[in-house]
């Protein structure tokens, strides 16, 4: 029987991404594809040749970013830092959510993407941020 090429047959092609709104962001997810803007960016560390020639540059911002839903910290590393600039649009790729001292903080690792990208037309919402609110652990049995 004669194979005709059929969908099925067809190499999967890359999914269309689905964009989350940063208010449904739940700790121990991941997976995120958002398009945020940034408000502010403070750098929290930066290490280097400058303290000792042996170490590797590493640099670690705080960004504080949003869309229309709310507002989130995240935590870029290294050259991440440098396209968190205030006022950039971005568009995160299999973002993460990572908890610091119980509560939520944003990052990209090395299987995600930041693309700056054309500035959005939405204004954030800024009394909702996510970063505020401290989660619990709970054991479950």
């Amino acid at each position: 029987m004669a194979s005709n090429s059929t969908e099925s047959d067809a190499k999967p092609g890359l999914r269309k991404p689905v964009f989350v709104k940063v208010e449904n962001l739940t700790p121990g997810t991941n997976g995120h594809t958002l398009i945020v803007k940034v408000l502010e960016s403070n750098t929290v560390l930066q290490k280097g040749r400058s303290v000792s020639p042996h170490l590797r540059n590493t640099r670690i911002a705080e960004c504080l970013i949003g869309d229309e839903t709310g507002t989130i910290l995240f935590t870029a590393r290294n050259d991440q830092v440098d396209l968190m600039k205030a006022d950039a649009t971005v568009i995160l790729r299999n973002a993460k959510i990572d908890m610091f001292k119980s509560t939520m903080r944003l990052a990209v690792d090395k299987w995600g993407r930041i693309e700056v990208t054309e500035p959005a037309a939405f204004e954030v919402k800024q009394d909702n941020n996510l970063s505020l609110v401290e989660y619990e652990l709970v054991n479950m049995e």
